[in-house]
C-alpha cells in the first residue's frame, strides 16, 4: 500500500457501541474495510456499558460516557467534551491523526474544534438532514435550528463533504449552498449476503395468523412523516380491490404509529396489517426473505438502505421518488409521493413481477456498485486529496 493513513472517525454511533439506525453499520463496516486495506482507522463514539478502548476486526474503538441530562443538543455537547478528552488520549498513544472524518451533526463541534486548535482538516459525510427527518420542513424551535446549524458549519469548514446519494447532494446544496467542487458522492454499502438466508415464507407467515401463499408487502422503518408510514397504511384498500389476499407487516416503531393504526381501523384493513412494532434483527431478516415485496414509501430519503437490504434478499421493491437507486423497470418500481400511485405500484409489481425479477436485478448490484471494498477506494481517494 501507497500510503498507510491514520483516520479519526467520529460518529455518535456505531454496531460495536449504542446502535440507534443506519448510520452505525456505514460507519463500523466502511472502518471495517478501510482497516483491511491496511489503514489505521480509530472510531470515537459512545459507550453503554462496554470497554473504553477495544479493537474489533482491525478497527480500534473509543468509547466514552457523556452527560444524559438536557436535550439532545446539549447531550451532544457533552459527547464532544468527552471525544476530544479520549482523542487526545489517543493522540499520545497512537501518534498524530491524518485527518478526521465526522459522521452527520452530533460530532461537528468537536472536528471544528480540533481544525482550529491542531490544523487537523476534516471530512463530512452527510447522512441525513435536520430538514428531511422533518418531513422537508423547516423546524422553527430552537433545537431543529441549532442541529441546522451545525450541519451548515460542518459543511463550511469540511475540507470536502460526501454525500451518499444524488438526492442528498441536491439536498445539503439547496439546504446550505455547498459548491459542486467541495461534494463528493459515494455510496453506502453492505456485506453480500448479510440479508440473504434460508427461511419458510410460510411458516413464519402461519407464526403471524397470516396463510402460508397470502403475497406479504413489508414496510421497515422509523414510523415517522419522513418515511411515509401513513402513506403506506393508506395504499392497502387499493392493494386488497386487486389481491384480497394481501397483507401487510409493518416493521419499525415511532411517534407515528398510533396514527398509522387508527388510519388502519378507519379504512377497516386493521385485520390486513400486523404492527409487529421493533423487532430484533433476526426478525427482520426473517421477514425481509419471507415477504414478497418491499415497499418503501418515503417522503425523504438520503439514500435507502432499506433497499440494499431488500436486493440482498433478491426481492422487488416498490419505492417513492424520494429514492435515487432505483433503475425504474429494471431493478424496482418507482412511484409518486401519494398512496394511489404506491398502490398501483405494488399492483404492477404483483401482476408482471411475481418471480422476483426485479430484485434480482438488483441483487448483482451488491458486489459491485454497493461494493464495500470499492467504497473504501473511493473514501480513501478523497483523504488523499486532502494531504
Amino acid at each position: 500500500m501507497e500510503n498507510k493513513l491514520r483516520i479519526a472517525m467520529f460518529s455518535w454511533e456505531s454496531l460495536n457501541s449504542i446502535t440507534v439506525g443506519g448510520l452505525a453499520p456505514h460507519v463500523t463496516e466502511l472502518s471495517e474495510a478501510l482497516a483491511l486495506q491496511g489503514h489505521d482507522i480509530h472510531i470515537f463514539t459512545r459507550n453503554k456499558d462496554m470497554l473504553p478502548y477495544e479493537v474489533i476486526k482491525g478497527v480500534h474503538y473509543h468509547r466514552v460516557y457523556h452527560a444524559l441530562d438536557g436535550g439532545i443538543v446539549q447531550q451532544m455537547d457533552s459527547m464532544c467534551d468527552s471525544m476530544y478528552s479520549a482523542f487526545t488520549e489517543a493522540t499520545g498513544k497512537f501518534g498524530k491523526f491524518d485527518l478526521t472524518h465526522v459522521h452527520d451533526w452530533h460530532p461537528v463541534n468537536l472536528v471544528c474544534r480540533l481544525k482550529e486548535e491542531s490544523g487537523i482538516p476534516f471530512i463530512m459525510t452527510y447522512h441525513s438532514t435536520e430538514w428531511g427527518r422533518n418531513g422537508n420542513k423547516h423546524g422553527n424551535w430552537w433545537e431543529a435550528m441549532e442541529i441546522s446549524h451545525r450541519e451548515w458549519r460542518g459543511g463550511y469548514e469540511s475540507a470536502k463533504v460526501i454525500a451518499t446519494s444524488t438526492k442528498l447532494k441536491e439536498e445539503i446544496q439547496y439546504l446550505y449552498q455547498i459548491p459542486d467542487y467541495k461534494i463528493a458522492i459515494i455510496p453506502n454499502g453492505i456485506q453480500g449476503e448479510k440479508i440473504k438466508m434460508d427461511v419458510d415464507p410460510g411458516k413464519l407467515k402461519e407464526e403471524y395468523g397470516i396463510h402460508p401463499y397470502a403475497p406479504v408487502v413489508l414496510f421497515v422503518g422509523r414510523m415517522n412523516c419522513q418515511k411515509g408510514p401513513d402513506l403506506f397504511v393508506q395504499t392497502i384498500p387499493a392493494v386488497l380491490a386487486n389481491r384480497w389476499d394481501a397483507k401487510f407487516v409493518i416493521i419499525g416503531e415511532g411517534e407515528m404509529r398510533p396514527e398509522c393504526e387508527r388510519l388502519a381501523h378507519e379504512l377497516n384493513v386493521m385485520d390486513s396489517c400486523r404492527f409487529l412494532g421493533y423487532v430484533d434483527e433476526s426478525v427482520k431478516k426473517k421477514w425481509m426473505n419471507a415477504c414478497n415485496l418491499v415497499c418503501v414509501p418515503s417522503r425523504n430519503e438520503p439514500f435507502g438502505i432499506i433497499l440494499l437490504e431488500a436486493w440482498d434478499a433478491g426481492k422487488n421493491i416498490v419505492a417513492t421518488d424520494a429514492i435515487s437507486l432505483i433503475d425504474n423497470f429494471r431493478d424496482g418500481v418507482i412511484v409518486y409521493q401519494n398512496p394511489e400511485s404506491i398502490a398501483w405500484g405494488i399492483n404492477h409489481v404483483f401482476n408482471n413481477y411475481a418471480d422476483d425479477e426485479l430484485g434480482k436485478e438488483g441483487q448483482k448490484l451488491i458486489g459491485t456498485r454497493y461494493n464495500w471494498d470499492n467504497i473504501a477506494e473511493s473514501t480513501v481517494d478523497v483523504y488523499n486529496e486532502q494531504l
